[in-house]
């Protein structure tokens, strides 16, 4: 395997196991929150292909699905369009309501630019540095661990809520 082919694999388990958490449920189901302040389904898995989308567009060089293929129109979410989560408060988590196959449709699209991509990654490429404003500065490798463990743990969370509704 290539590297590419590494992460070609975790981010195919994260579509994976993505799609599998919203699949059955209804936009009622998905919007539950266990506690006040906890998120959703919709809201973790929504936010997973968010961070995947606006991240791996942003080491790619490309537009984010979310724009280019009109996914912030079909999702009509009272939400900046730029949005991808981070430090949502309470209330803003609570926007965020979908149906599972508009989710999983989201999720595979961005699967889909996400491979596109991946399959130009040589193994050079990983230590090219994508953000200085850390220390020490990002690379490209270690930002892909990032974006798949940050998708991972928010689609196991999903998982665990719907395990949560019985489901």
């Amino acid at each position: 395997m290539t590297p590419a082919d590494v992460y070609i694999d975790f981010f195919e388990r994260v579509l994976e196991n993505g799609v599998a958490v919203v699949g059955g449920l209804d936009e009622d189901e998905l919007a539950h929150r266990p506690a006040p302040d906890a998120n959703s389904i919709a809201w973790l898995v929504w936010h997973a292909a968010r961070v995947q989308d606006a991240q791996l567009a942003d080491v790619a060089g490309t537009e984010q699905v979310w724009f280019s293929e009109g996914w912030v129109d079909r999702f009509g979410l009272d939400l900046d369009p730029q949005d991808h989560g981070y430090g949502h408060t309470s209330e803003q988590v609570g926007k965020v309501r979908a149906s599972g196959e508009l989710l999983a449709d989201y999720l595979r699209a961005c699967h889909a630019a996400s491979v596109a991509y991946l399959r130009t990654v040589t193994e050079a490429d990983l230590d090219r540095i994508v953000d200085e404003r850390w220390d020490p500065p990002v690379s490209l490798g270690v930002r892909l661990v990032s974006i798949a463990d940050d998708d991972a743990q928010h689609v196991g969370q999903a998982a665990y809520l719907r395990g949560l509704l019985g489901r």
